[in-house]
């Protein structure tokens, strides 16, 4: 049995499928100022509706909300169903510190408790 539906009909189904995707992901990208709702995500990249989007290239910045997630490098990768898709080159995740510049033991100790005199 083969399913038929007509042109309009699919093209309204799609559009639902990016407003849905859009409202659920909280996940966007930030290339030379300009922001873009990130639709999907996966290990090594992710997807940005094609229409919205060119075809992004080099350093973005990932967010989730207004929290700051990753500095990555991309590549537009292929665009299939509405939907430009990006890999990561190297996504370097934010970290809340600095990094040490030296080997800290696990059991060191946190503070110094001075002796009440």
């Amino acid at each position: 049995m083969t399913t038929f539906l007509p042109k309009d009909l699919a093209e309204g189904l799609e559009q639902a499928r990016k407003q849905r995707a859009r409202k659920a992901s909280r996940l966007r990208i930030e290339a030379d100022g300009t922001s873009y709702p990130v639709l999907r995500r996966w290990q090594d990249g992710f997807s940005v509706e094609a229409e919205l989007a060119p075809r992004l290239r080099g350093h973005v910045d990932l967010f989730e909300g207004s929290r700051f997630l990753a500095t990555c490098l991309i590549v537009a990768s292929a665009e299939e169903g509405g939907e430009m898709r990006y890999e990561f080159k190297r996504a370097t995740p934010a970290r809340d510190r600095a990094p040490l510049d030296f080997s800290q033991d696990e059991d060191a100790p946190v503070a110094l408790i001075a002796r009440p005199d």
